[in-house]
């Protein structure tokens, strides 16, 4: 009796010490399903010296483990089937073949982190990647890598829930532009986020297509032709970045419900901010200055709101055109742009919203009740504007008297306005002045 009690209570502490053991391996086999980040057991760490197989490493690696690759040159093209991490002390560098991508990953939960990664294809439909995301590598993390000498430096190929962060990435500067990748490139990844990272050189900057909820925050951006490339995206954000010296800032097109805000264009060549059939979107404190052509390009984008931006220093501050209706302008400051405003229709637009206007560095405004609102409208177009866009070539006779003569007469006769754009309510003061930098 005795020893048949002992052998049950043996028998239930062993199975109390199993119970929780299978709980936490049901745990973490339920968090690899849903395509979660699962911390790896620390004996589960694999230090790999240079010269060993990297490849046959990985297959033979459980669940979890944790590869962290010594200085030196590993050889790649390395392909991750379970959820890892592989990661880097100073100077370890993963080398591509020059055929296909560097790394591609198929497991969701991945990291790659700490590594230099180079020599990946320049096939662009393959997508030849620095570190390509298979639609099944949901969730995975991309941190603290230098990616240069690659097509693509991430392809976030439908990898969603994926986040890009703290990275450097480098194009290539030998091919044609319509043959170079970009920084990081997303397809259909729902979720994903890029933060923080500098990438250049290469043809865009982020290119997103056919996805949502997307977030690009403060990263940085130069020798692109885009910085930031939207297209069919909505319900997302383009928050703190930084361009400059490429081609455009921010290219928005056919994407609706974006927050673009608190993001600085500097000398890019063409646009700091296009919106192209963009709707719905809320475009605030954005900065742009020192543009090429034009500060804002606005062609067929409709209900949005542009609030508090600061347009300085472009031959046009913006250009409104395609039939683009019912955008609210309030509380922009046009500074010193050679022409402020470029809008051809015969109806008026008032620029105001509630009785806030914009600021106009060339508006000779007075203000005798003192509440910050300049006592007469502001017309940043006359009917020699109008002119001059249709006609070019008569900007020779520009300073000439005739023109001179009409734009006098315009001046005091209002009705020989032609329709466009008037600022009802026009700030005396912008509402913020950005620091020079």
């Amino acid at each position: 009796m005795h020893s048949a009690m002992h052998v049950a209570f043996c028998v239930l502490a062993a199975s109390a010490a199993v119970i929780p053991a299978l709980a936490a391996s049901d745990g973490r086999a339920h968090a690899h399903e849903k395509g979660e980040r699962v911390a790896a057991p620390a004996h589960s760490e694999r230090l790999v010296i240079q010269g060993e197989p990297l490849q046959r490493l990985v297959d033979a690696a459980p669940a979890g483990a944790v590869l962290r690759l010594a200085p030196g040159r590993h050889a790649g093209p390395v392909r991750i089937t379970r959820p890892l991490a592989l990661t880097g002390e100073p100077g370890a560098v993963v080398v591509g073949s020059g055929n296909g991508s560097v790394i591609v990953v198929e497991a969701p939960g991945v990291r790659i982190e700490n590594l230099e990664i180079t020599g990946s294809g320049i096939d662009v439909p393959a997508m030849d990647s620095a570190i390509l995301l298979r639609q099944t590598a949901e969730h995975a993390l991309v941190s603290s890598n230098r990616l240069h000498g690659n097509l693509f430096g991430v392809y976030i190929h439908g990898a969603a829930g994926s986040r890009v962060e703290n990275n450097i990435i480098i194009g290539r500067d030998d091919l044609r532009l319509a043959e170079a990748g970009d920084g990081v490139s997303i397809w259909n990844a729902p979720g994903a986020a890029v933060v923080n990272n500098t990438i250049s050189q290469g043809r865009d900057g982020i290119f997103v297509k056919i996805s949502r909820a997307n977030v690009f925050e403060r990263n940085r951006f130069s020798n692109l032709r885009f910085a930031i490339h939207y297209m069919w995206t909505h319900d997302s954000r383009i928050v703190g970045n930084r361009s400059r010296d490429n081609h455009v800032a921010w290219a928005i097109m056919y994407s609706d419900r974006l927050e673009i805000r608190n993001n600085i264009s500097e000398g890019d060549r063409d646009h700091g901010l296009m919106l192209n059939s963009a709707n719905y979107s809320r475009v605030e404190a954005n900065i742009v200055r020192g543009g090429g052509e034009k500060c804002t390009f606005v062609y067929n984008a409709n209900r949005n709101t542009l609030r508090d931006n600061w347009f300085e220093g472009c031959p046009i501050g913006i250009h409104l055109t395609a039939g683009s209706e019912g955008n609210v302008m309030s509380g922009n400051a046009f500074v010193n742009n050679r022409m402020q405003v470029k809008y051809v229709g015969t109806r008026y637009v008032d620029w105001s919203h509630e009785g806030r206007g914009n600021y106009w560095s060339d508006n000779p405004a007075f203000d005798l009740d003192g509440d910050g609102i300049a006592d007469r409208p502001y017309r940043p177009n006359d009917v020699m504007d109008v002119l001059l866009w249709k006609l070019p070539t008569a900007k020779a006779l520009v300073s000439s008297p005739a023109v001179q003569l009409v734009r006098w007469a315009q001046a005091r006769f209002p009705a020989l306005y032609p329709g466009g754009v008037i600022d009802s309510a026009p700030l005396m003061q912008p509402a913020i002045v950005p620091p020079t930098t």
